[in-house]
């Protein structure tokens, strides 16, 4: 466990610095530069070399505003009167008293004055998705999400003085606890064996004599921040004399080699069997005798044999691995996954055909994926999903083979401006229609604002 004391009593607002981010028209280096913010004063290099996926690190700010604007109880009382929060979809009510985990959800919506009276009552409030809401929130995880190339989620956490409102447990997920109001008492123990080390799902809840003792107990006060690895067991409880409201910013959900290979090894298969006959030759007309569980004790030559000759086709397998097509199948999952882009004053559409771009027009691409199925090349974008998490389809648009090569080079000239006439397509059609396009879904900006028609 690494712990950092940040003696800065200043740093600059949330608000400033998205601000100043929304002027950078590189994705990447807005993501780098927000998530170096988050995690000052360590390092990002650092920090994924030597942390992410293997230890918490702790950060004692000592300036409590430095979080500030993020989210607030304020902002959780307006959303409930302003917004149709749904219990179990939007909002958890939960206690965890006498080593008893509850959930308290009335069905439909979340009115303001039930919800308050949970919470005098000792019950945490648990919003599930405050991105749906809070724009601020929308803000930062659509941001963040290029840097862990993941989605990035969060939920929001306000629990009264004195209680506690889930039991032990791990998460599936790499956890940032952004502490906004208040403080936690909170404990952090490591896996319990390497069947759980950086697990695929979550954990149930456990007791307290299932977990042993915590490798870190802190209180967490505004502004500090909590950060730990999916498989790391967890629980936090507020103190007697404060309330507690923090963020917990999530991501790498499913993202492992695993996962990676749950897609590379189907499709390898069915490519070996029908291009080798080495796959399609039949198994041997006794192999039950021998192989299964019944027979995994016996000292018998055939199985050896058969064993090697399964660790031969293994071996053979790997040559057949689409890993390009199954990174592109992982990629359209994320891209499904992430929130739309907030439009800055950076972000133009084509406002009508009196705009359509010249040659001389510099332009850049952003949050989109080339791919393609074998008959057709089509662009995943995400500009039009939902801060709703799956709401809408998987967006995309084809693009026609006679820009693609256009396509191909505006992805890696990104995040350089080019000009229209730079396009390597045929024709200086193929080129305009491509930027139309393009511009129709949002999906490229220009070096300098377009005029309204």
């Amino acid at each position: 466990m690494q712990e950092v004391q940040c003696g800065e009593k200043s740093g600059e607002a949330l608000e400033a610095l998205l601000s100043d981010l929304a002027k950078v028209s590189n994705s990447r280096e807005r993501a780098s530069k927000l998530f170096q913010w988050l995690i000052h004063p360590i390092p990002a290099k650092s920090f994924f070399r030597d942390t992410w996926e293997k230890k918490p690190v702790l950060i004692k700010r000592q300036n409590p505003d430095y979080y500030k604007g993020l989210f607030s109880t304020a902002e959780f009382d307006r959303i409930l009167r302003q917004d149709d929060v749904q219990y179990g979809v939007n909002l958890d009510v939960t206690s965890y008293t006498n080593a008893k985990r509850e959930t308290h959800n009335p069905p439909g919506r979340a009115l303001p004055f039930t919800v308050w009276e949970f919470y005098e009552s000792g019950c945490s409030l648990r919003m599930l998705n405050p991105q749906a809401f809070s724009s601020t929130v929308w803000s930062v995880l659509s941001i963040l999400q290029e840097q862990f190339g993941s989605m990035a989620g969060a939920n929001v956490y306000l629990t009264p003085p004195g209680t506690q409102g889930f039991a032990p447990h791990y998460d599936d997920i790499e956890a940032f606890v952004v502490q906004l109001e208040g403080k936690k008492h909170w404990r952090v123990y490591n896996p319990r064996s390497q069947d759980e080390v950086l697990p695929v799902v979550s954990s149930p809840n456990f007791s307290q004599s299932e977990i042993g003792k915590p490798i870190l107990e802190v209180v967490l006060e505004a502004g500090d921040l909590l950060y730990f690895p999916r498989g790391f067991i967890h629980q936090g409880d507020c103190l007697l004399d404060a309330h507690s409201l923090h963020i917990t910013v999530s991501s790498y959900q499913r993202n492992s080699w695993g996962n990676l290979l749950a897609k590379v090894v189907p499709a390898a298969l069915e490519m070996a069997m029908e291009e080798d006959v080495d796959f399609r030759r039949g198994l041997p007309v006794d192999y039950l005798t021998y192989m299964g569980v019944q027979n995994s004790d016996k000292e018998d030559p055939r199985r050896v044999q058969f064993l090697c000759r399964i660790e031969e086709l293994m071996k053979k397998l790997s040559t057949f691995a689409p890993v390009d097509a199954a990174v592109d199948q992982k990629a359209r999952e994320y891209l499904h996954d992430c929130l739309p882009p907030m439009l800055t004053s950076g972000t133009t559409y084509l406002l009508s055909y009196k705009n359509v771009p010249r040659n001389d027009l510099d332009f850049s691409l952003c949050c989109c994926r080339l791919c393609s199925d074998g008959e057709a090349v089509w662009l995943y974008y995400t500009a039009d999903n939902s801060r709703v998490y799956h709401k809408e389809e998987p967006k995309s648009v084809e693009i026609k083979a006679e820009q693609t090569d256009g396509m191909e080079f505006l992805i890696h000239a990104y995040p350089k401006f080019v000009t229209v006439g730079s396009l390597p397509c045929e024709s200086a059609e193929d080129k305009v229609s491509l930027a139309e396009l393009l511009f129709e879904k949002g999906l490229i900006h220009t070096a300098e604002p377009l005029q309204r028609s």
